[in-house]
């Protein structure tokens, strides 16, 4: 049985190193231009050339998404950008439209091509039609269930690779392609500008009668008719993989250090354990509370096993769940003193109960017993943003492992 690649978002470089030092076998990451996340922070030149050194010197790789949806005004800035970055050495390139494929066969002939999900990949003729016009892999679109899959794998050439979103946000419109967006706000989802119109509260009004807001359903609140859950498959790897799925993508360019940490790490346990032994494997009920632990909205399978129904939206907020905070990263650990610098990201007291993220090993929980400022000065409280704290702690921990801690609750 072939390993699958596990793919993780790179919303900045940051975020790239994080995604492999917790197990990522790729990472894909937007430029500054032509990518769908205007709201990641992207990377410069110069940062894509250190993420492509750290992922390369540590056997890993890299994709660059250039999958917008272009207008008459991009095509000869995108011919520019294509130029600029081919001798960085990406792995791949992702583009979702004809003529910017057409762009970077020209200028850029030795650069991989995948075909985003934005192109609507939903049969095996349109993934051989793209494999027949030099494509490396193709994204599945969302929309698709597990058996649509398997069909695609036996009817496409074995060696076109096949990559499937299999946890992160799921986007109300088809494909994400959205117009929502554009008529409501003149941001355009397409070109990544989309302001998430699919999370507001809405309301009927009458023309009549202004100001009086009827809800759409039985609740004062209002309602959240597009407001779709978040896709899990963290406890189907067995029918994932044997699915003939080459490449397993995880969403969330947008999202924080310690989400990418902890989703990857989760769906890295969970891969290699069912490789490892696929007859006795049998699903590790941790995993998914690990996948809880970091902002979320309620899970569901997807169109994997059907379509979505009634249950797949969430009618009653827009909000993440949000359980466990971050509050620190570790900078550096002392071996002889088993003291730990950390670079604080939220409050924490002395006496407080942690947990301690790191790639390899089962997360460490224990109790702050110790806390020093940067001078030495012992502290009761870490109240300020990325200030240098020293705790002690039960075990070695390596630089990068994260520090989180259960959120109050009222």
């Amino acid at each position: 049985m072939e390993k699958p690649e596990l793919l993780a978002p790179g919303g900045s470089l940051d975020k790239l190193k994080t995604a492999i030092d917790f197990g990522a076998d790729a990472v894909y990451v937007g430029g500054e231009a032509f990518s769908l996340r205007v709201a990641a922070e992207n990377f410069s030149f110069d940062d894509m050339k250190e993420g492509l050194k750290y992922a390369h010197d540590r056997g890993k790789k890299v994709y660059l998404t250039a999958n917008i949806l272009p207008h008459n005004k991009d095509i000869e800035e995108f011919k520019e950008y294509i130029k600029e970055i081919e001798p960085l050495g990406f792995d791949a390139v992702l583009i979702a439209d004809p003529g910017m494929m057409s762009i970077v066969k020209e200028l850029a002939p030795n650069l991989p091509i995948h075909i985003s999900t934005q192109a609507n990949n939903i049969n095996y003729e349109s993934a051989k039609f793209w494999y027949n016009q030099g494509a490396k892999r193709v994204v599945l679109a969302r929309e698709m269930s597990m058996a649509e899959i398997k069909e695609i794998r036996e009817k496409t050439p074995s060696d076109l690779e096949l990559e499937a979103f299999v946890h992160g946000a799921m986007c109300i419109s088809y494909s994400g392609r959205c117009l929502l967006s554009n008529y409501m706000t003149a941001r355009d989802a397409n070109q990544g500008a989309c302001a998430h119109p699919c999370r507001w509260n809405y309301s009927i009004m009458e023309e009549t009668r202004p100001g009086e807001y009827m809800p759409i359903y039985e609740n004062e609140r209002g309602s959240f008719i597009f407001n779709s859950k978040d896709l899990c498959m963290i406890e189907h790897i067995p029918e994932i993989i044997e699915s003939g799925i080459t490449s397993l993508k995880l969403e969330g360019r947008v999202k924080t250090e310690y989400y990418v940490a902890t989703i990857v790490k989760a769906y890295r346990d969970e891969i290699d354990r069912y490789l490892e032994n696929p007859k006795e494997y049998k699903f590790d009920k941790a995993s998914f509370e690990e996948l809880c632990k970091v902002s979320h909205r309620p899970y569901s399978t997807g169109f994997y096993y059907g379509k979505p129904n009634e249950n797949s939206q969430v009618y009653t907020s827009s909000s993440y769940i949000r359980d466990y905070d971050l509050i620190g990263i570790v900078l550096d650990f002392d071996e002889k003193t088993s003291v730990a610098t950390i670079s604080q990201r939220n409050r924490f007291f002395l006496g407080d109960e942690i947990e301690v993220l790191m790639p390899n090993k089962p997360f460490l929980k224990q109790k702050i017993e110790f806390m020093e400022d940067e001078k030495g000065n012992k502290i009761d409280v870490a109240p300020h943003a990325q200030m240098i704290v020293k705790i002690k702690l039960n075990e070695s921990v390596p630089k990068g492992a994260m520090l989180r801690k259960l959120r109050e609750t009222e």
